[in-house]
């Protein structure tokens, strides 16, 4: 089944995205460049995208312009990590119940009726959800070590790590 494949991957995905948003340093306004988004706005930005998961495994589609949201609070890296956490738990159970054929089906986003993009379930999880989880991760570690502080292991030992790489 499509889903208990796509299950292994996304629970390293949590792991690892877990960690980076417990070491987020309470930085509110903090950026690398000056077209950069802030870290009080990456952070909680990042612990929110399963919210986003979520969407795309239980709807046919989403216009950002009807779509009421809440950014979470930039209050803590616990409270980061909490919100993630909650978000990873409803994609957890919905993956679970997401069909083979569902996977199959048609997908779209768009911003007052404009389309962003418009494929099947499968393609808008991977490229919309999780290619994009794990590029805005990517941001928060260049954050973290712009602010000395030192980063988890991804796909392989960080140069923080001490396993003698």
């Amino acid at each position: 089944m499509i889903s208990d494949l796509l299950l292994l991957e996304f629970e390293e995905e949590v792991k690892k995205t877990r960690t980076m948003l417990e070491r987020v340093p309470m930085k509110e306004d903090f950026k690398p460049h000056a077209k950069s988004m802030p870290l009080g706005k990456l952070a909680p930005h990042v612990a929110e995208l399963a919210g986003f998961g979520l969407t795309i495994l239980t709807t046919p589609e989403l216009d950002f312009s009807n779509a009421p949201r809440t950014r979470p609070a930039f209050e803590s890296p616990q409270q980061l990590a909490k919100v993630f956490d909650e978000g990873a738990a409803k994609v957890r159970q919905a993956l679970k119940n997401t069909s083979d054929d569902a996977w199959t089906q048609p997908w779209k986003l768009s911003f007052q009726g404009k389309p962003i993009f418009s494929g099947s379930r499968f393609l808008a999880y991977r490229q919309m959800f999780l290619n994009h989880l794990v590029h805005h991760r990517a941001q928060l570690g260049v954050y973290l070590r712009l602010n000395d502080t030192p980063l988890p292991a991804t796909y392989g030992p960080s140069a923080d790590d001490t396993m003698g790489f």
